[in-house]
């Protein structure tokens, strides 16, 4: 697992022990974890799904706006290794 991932992984984890974020965004947060350890799948296909993903959580009227920008860093991070 490359060093972004595992950071990435570190974040999520960080939001999905917040209290604050909903537990239909928790749900998806663990979803996108489950995609990037899962390494029988094309990166680059691995890394779409997750931003897709990201894409629809910033979306989330009632998510929290350092969430979202949590959200947004790790979009860009995965987006360095795409």
């Amino acid at each position: 697992m490359t060093d972004v991932k595992k950071e990435v992984l570190e974040i999520l984890n960080t939001i999905n022990g917040d209290s604050t974020v909903p537990k239909n965004v928790k749900q998806k947060i663990q979803e996108v974890g489950t995609i990037l350890k899962d390494n029988s799948e094309d990166r680059a296909l691995q890394i779409n799904k997750v931003l897709q993903e990201i894409d629809d959580m910033v979306e989330e009227n009632n998510i929290p706006d350092y969430t979202r920008t949590q959200l947004w860093n790790i979009a860009s991070l995965l987006e360095t290794i795409v």
